[in-house]
């Protein structure tokens, strides 16, 4: 079902070679040995995730880009976004293309490298923009994810530099000095457990600053995980005024708030952190109007020995892009702030745009058939022992969401069937 119409799709060698209206049932056996009977559930196109932690090379042993390939298409994702803190970093044309390969080799999903705005995300020079953007990885979105690029001359050559090949730079917006030592949320709950605050200035200083920057050189500006209410409003008037700026919102920013540190559980540790409920109102009602172009998961994986210990020695970040689609559902479609169309827009079509993905997005004849399947009606309980991460740290771990993906199709393969991975070619 696609916008409210059972239909028939055809895929030939990986295109959508034709969208009709429905079958006969009494179609012949053979075609049907190389069908989904999906008629009860919603064909979407293939989510797009602009922002995920793969981890490789260098930091195996809590991701690689073959497992967190496995997490995205079981999720309903046919295309992620590396980002560059790997070891060593995404800051050369040679790493790019490394990660790029290795998606290839995974042969799940399309991964698209993130290339480093700086020289090993240490802010002090310009990593080979350039170069990466010319690879065979074609990158064209870069980041210091994890790192805010803070120096404001930096990132004004880093906006003016991309403009030459119509490039993005998605800021980490993170004022470093207002952070030292943060460990979550600055708050009531942060005063009451004694730990360290993380104001929403912090966060807001430096989007005011690079909407102003890329006002003045006309460039493209991205804002990794927005967080806080004013933040809403800094993205919503600099769109009034015609800056090019788009901005996302993860999952677990959507549902959950700082309330969830009272126990401690280092699970529930993120950068950004946790903010308050009337933050995650403002996000939600950004997303549905459109502020907020997107949602991204920013799926960090961690090893357990990185989360299972004491909240302040904790490593910062969750899990994602399994239960992206299901979270965003429960806090958007569940409390009827956005429907289903909408949805799809935020999680599929707008960040393809953004990123420049031109296969994915869209479910049109002669398009790549990137699509996935899913059950809106389903219940299911997330458990971190059956997930496909190699990492255990989802903040979901024992709850019961909304919606389950069924089926995933990359590029013809059918790649999840029936919320199971599998190699079986659909055609």
């Amino acid at each position: 079902m696609i916008d409210g119409a059972i239909v028939d799709i055809a895929v030939t060698d990986g295109v959508i070679s034709s969208i009709t209206g429905a079958r006969d049932p009494k179609a012949d056996a053979a075609s049907s040995a190389h069908s989904i009977d999906a008629q009860h559930n919603l064909l979407i196109p293939g989510l797009v995730d602009l922002h995920t932690h793969l981890r490789q090379p260098g930091k195996e042993g809590a991701e690689t880009v073959l497992t967190g390939s496995q997490a995205a298409v079981l999720g309903g994702f046919t295309a992620v976004s590396a980002m560059a803190n790997t070891s060593p970093v995404a800051d050369t044309a040679g790493v790019v293309e490394q990660v790029a390969r290795l998606g290839r080799e995974a042969g799940l999903c399309d991964v698209f490298p993130i290339g480093a705005v700086t020289v090993g995300l240490e802010g002090k020079a310009l990593a080979e923009l350039s170069a990466m953007a010319q690879s065979q990885a074609g990158v064209r979105v870069f980041s210091d994810d994890g790192h805010c690029v803070h120096d404001p001359l930096i990132m004004r050559r880093a906006l003016e530099y991309v403009k030459a090949f119509g490039g993005v730079i998605a800021q980490h917006a993170q004022e470093p000095r207002l952070t030292e030592g943060a460990q979550m949320n600055e708050g009531v709950v942060s005063s009451r457990l004694g730990l360290t605050g993380w104001p929403a200035a912090a966060e807001e200083a430096i989007i005011a600053r690079d909407i102003l920057l890329a006002q003045h050189v006309q460039s493209r500006l991205h804002i990794c995980h927005l967080t806080t209410k004013g933040g809403v409003e800094l993205v919503r008037w600099a769109k009034a005024q015609g800056i090019n700026v788009t901005a996302e919102v993860t999952p677990h920013h959507l549902l959950l708030t700082d309330e969830s540190a009272n126990g401690y559980d280092a699970v529930f540790k993120v950068n950004p952190p946790l903010r308050t409920n009337e933050d995650v109102l403002a996000l939600r009602a950004g997303l549905a109007d459109g502020t907020i172009d997107i949602v991204a998961t920013d799926h960090a994986p961690h090893s357990s020995d990185s989360k299972e210990c004491e909240w302040d020695v904790a490593a910062f970040g969750m899990l994602g892009l399994e239960t992206a689609l299901s979270v965003v559902a429960e806090a958007m479609i569940s409390t009827g702030k956005m429907d289903w169309a909408t949805l799809v827009t935020r999680m599929s079509s707008a960040p393809a745009l953004i990123g420049g993905y031109t296969d994915h997005g869209t479910i049109a004849v002669g398009s790549r058939a990137n699509l996935a399947i899913i059950d809106t009606e389903a219940l299911w309980e997330v458990d971190r022992n059956r997930q496909a991460s190699k990492s255990k740290n989802t903040p979901f771990h024992g709850r019961t969401l909304p919606v389950k993906v069924m089926h995933t199709i990359f590029n013809g393969t059918h790649v999840v069937s029936n919320g199971e991975l599998t190699g079986m070619k659909y055609e």
